[in-house]
């Protein structure tokens, strides 16, 4: 009898895989893995067809892996860290000791590091950073350094707090005008509110920390992007819960406003990570150090309610 190979998942397949698992729905594994939520439902669907079945139940709560799902689930971590590992060291066999690879979230990049990244390249030209916000599955590049969204604790890596945890109501100033010049929380609750699910920046968040945890907004319109928030309430459509360092420039320029002070000390917020297993670098070293002297010139006004 004629041996027939057995037909395997993509990497990125099996990652998509875990991605769901931890986070129980294809939008928030999209975000964790920096690809779109219909390249996840496609990368999803092709997996079922090779394995013939489910590999997961889809429930009001979320998605709960199947038998068949939980099988592949234990191994999966087993495989994909160490094709991980594997290709890590491969890559640091023959490279550039001045490239520095950057995993970024495009939120972070687009609102923060990039305005600044032209006063590192000038201080350190002879680095070349390259920025990706996805690994594809051709090309496993593991980065060097990655932007994370949370509250610090990431295993297997150390990580640095850069900003984020200050976080503020704000509107357009015609849009505080239509409120009615806002100064209570109270007030703000006749407004529309402005959330991506998949944050914890949400409106009962906000409530609780000023001790109303029942107190609920009139409307709330939610979007599948944390962008799309931003450009929501620059728009005037409503108010949104933003991190100050997100919009400096608008709250500068007026484009957005901050009425009534109103806004609260997060638990998340954003950080940079490494691998603890690996030696850094110099060029590593120097990044890590060029980013804390940039969050430290300019530090955040935390605040509490």
């Amino acid at each position: 009898m004629a041996y027939q190979p057995i037909r395997l998942p993509s990497m990125t397949g099996l990652r998509v895989l875990l991605a769901i698992a931890e986070r129980g729905s294809t939008t928030a594994a999209a975000e964790s893995i920096n690809l779109s939520q219909s390249a996840v439902s496609k990368q999803l669907l092709s997996l079922e067809t090779l394995l013939g079945g489910p590999v997961f139940t889809r429930l009001p709560t979320g998605m709960v892996p199947t038998e068949l799902g939980q099988i592949y689930i234990e191994h999966a971590r087993i495989a994909v860290k160490a094709m991980e590992d594997a290709a890590l060291r491969a890559l640091r066999l023959g490279a550039d000791p001045k490239t520095l690879r950057l995993q970024v979230l495009p939120i972070f990049g687009d609102r923060w590091l990039l305005p600044r990244f032209a006063d590192f390249a000038q201080r350190h030209p002879d680095i070349d950073l390259q920025f990706t916000t996805f690994v594809s599955e051709t090309q496993f590049e593991p980065p060097d350094g990655v932007f994370r969204y949370g509250q610090g604790q990431f295993p297997g890596e150390d990580a640095i707090y850069l900003l984020g945890r200050d976080v503020i109501l704000a509107c357009t100033p015609g849009y505080e005008a239509k409120l009615g010049g806002p100064e209570r929380l109270e007030d703000f609750a006749q407004g529309t509110m402005l959330e991506h699910p998949q944050t914890p920046l949400h409106w009962s968040t906000l409530a609780a920390a000023y001790g109303l945890p029942e107190l609920e907004p009139r409307h709330r319109m939610r979007f599948g992007y944390y962008t799309m928030v931003i450009r929501a309430a620059l728009s005037g459509q409503g108010m949104a819960l933003i991190p100050r360092k997100l919009i400096e420039e608008e709250l500068l320029s007026g484009a957005l406003v901050n009425p009534g002070g109103i806004g609260f000390l997060a638990s998340h917020g954003y950080w940079f990570c490494v691998n603890n297993s690996l030696p850094k670098r110099a060029a590593l070293r120097i990044f890590q150090d060029w980013l804390q002297t940039t969050v430290a010139a300019a530090p955040e006004q935390r605040r509490a309610p």
